[in-house]
């Protein structure tokens, strides 16, 4: 019952986070420099149809029935329509999205197989070279713009050694598995395994150096933390029993200490995969990722508002959705946050 209240109060304070995202994006429209209609009429346009783009675009009602009609457009799954592009904003945007949660989701990857390891290295072989190493590695990472560091990962790995691709994604996750489950005639056709583990490389190969710069700053952040709260549970009184009773070292600090350690880790993990969707424009443009990052910025050079703001409600209730995820899934592993 607790976590029932726990979690409804998380959901309607989502709910009123994301009308706020909604309501400023709507009002970044009207305080940003530059006319909608002059990115969509021609250059010689005639007064009449610059008038005429404008009652299609909704901009010669008054702010609020724009507003109001925005909203309830929203809430039936419409964006708007770009005219620029001549389709529905909701279709580019929600196309855009497998791509920005693939490069988020393997950034977090990366940050966890190298992060936790190392951080417990560093904590379990406290003022040793290990230990010396990961805090500089971990320095070092902080302190690496994202945009810089992929521009170096491009011209070394890519350009000078030809060992990975400096750009783009032909071929995505979700498209990947389609080859094991394929239907042709409404009859499930036999699995193509070669195709799919061609598939499968091919994304890696692609994904790899943009998911590692994305993830560098992740990767330092989780070792750190790692390592400070190993070092906090090495030193509590139930691990010196263990100690005492003879039980391996490893199993002492695998299995009891790197266990309470991960509390606080799976959530800063859950807050960081949030911050990733939405903090992967650089990556993005840097590696021409076809995500909402590069959507946002070609939109933007071109003051294409439907796909600006449809990109940025899509990232900021992605954002919600996981911070109230990792709420609940913190609240299972500690029930006392509940009361």
């Amino acid at each position: 019952m607790a976590l029932g209240r726990f979690l409804l109060k998380r959901g309607i304070q989502g709910v009123l986070v994301v009308w706020g995202v909604v309501t400023a994006v709507f009002l970044l429209r009207f305080i940003t420099p530059g006319d909608p209609v002059t990115f969509v009429a021609p250059l010689d346009a005639s007064a009449e149809l610059r008038a005429q783009i404008a009652a299609d675009l909704g901009l010669d009602q008054p702010l609020y029935v724009q507003y109001v009609d925005y909203i309830v457009g929203l809430l039936q799954g419409d964006m708007g329509y770009s005219y620029l592009r001549g389709t529905e904003a909701s279709t580019i945007v929600l196309a855009r999205v497998p791509a920005t949660v693939e490069l988020a989701v393997a950034a977090t990857v990366v940050a966890i197989v190298i992060a936790i390891p190392l951080g417990v290295i560093s904590a379990t072989r406290r003022r040793e070279p290990a230990d010396y190493g990961a805090t500089l590695f971990s320095l070092v990472g902080i302190s690496t713009p994202n945009f810089w560091l992929g521009i170096m990962l491009i011209l070394v790995l890519s350009v000078q050694l030809d060992i990975f691709p400096t750009s783009r994604r032909p071929i995505g996750l979700f498209e990947t598995f389609a080859f094991l489950v394929t239907v042709e005639n409404g009859l499930a056709a036999p699995m193509d395994v070669g195709a799919f583990l061609d598939g499968l490389w091919t994304w890696l190969w692609h994904i790899a150096l943009p998911a590692v710069t994305l993830g560098t700053y992740f990767t330092a952040l989780v070792t750190r933390l790692t390592r400070s709260g190993m070092i906090e549970e090495l030193g509590q009184p139930y691990v010196r029993a263990a100690r005492a009773k003879g039980l391996p070292e490893s199993l002492i600090q695998y299995k009891h200490a790197l266990q309470n350690t991960l509390i606080p880790i799976v959530t800063v993990l859950g807050l960081q995969l949030g911050t990733l969707i939405g903090g992967a424009v650089i990556t993005e443009a840097v590696f021409s990722w076809p995500g909402l990052g590069t959507l946002v910025i070609d939109s933007i050079n071109v003051r294409d508002w439907p796909l600006i703001q449809g990109s940025l409600i899509v990232i900021g209730t992605g954002f919600v959705l996981i911070n109230i995820f990792v709420d609940a899934l913190y609240a299972y592993l500690n029930p006392r946050v509940v009361h």
